[in-house]
């Protein structure tokens, strides 16, 4: 059976234009009991992923404590160190 479903696979990369169309084909060759995991499939929108994480940055005020943070440590390594 996995003989099978490999060569069924070789042949169905030739022909697909997505990954995706390989996945849905392949999913009919599996037997019914079988148990399939996935997760859902979505688009990747890394700067719009990016750009929510800076969003909820600033709005939740990390970047006022991080600005805070980096000064004090500063004055603090300064006033500490010999030279």
């Amino acid at each position: 059976m996995v003989i099978h479903i490999v060569q069924d696979a070789a042949s169905l990369l030739a022909n697909a234009t997505h990954w995706t169309d390989v996945v849905q084909m392949l999913h009919w060759h599996l037997p019914p009991d079988q148990m399939v995991f996935a997760q859902q499939v979505r688009q990747t929108d890394l700067g719009g992923d990016v750009q929510k994480a800076f969003d909820n940055f600033v709005k939740t005020g990390q970047a006022w404590a991080f600005i805070v943070g980096v000064v004090l440590g500063y004055l603090i390594k300064t006033f500490t160190s010999f030279g």
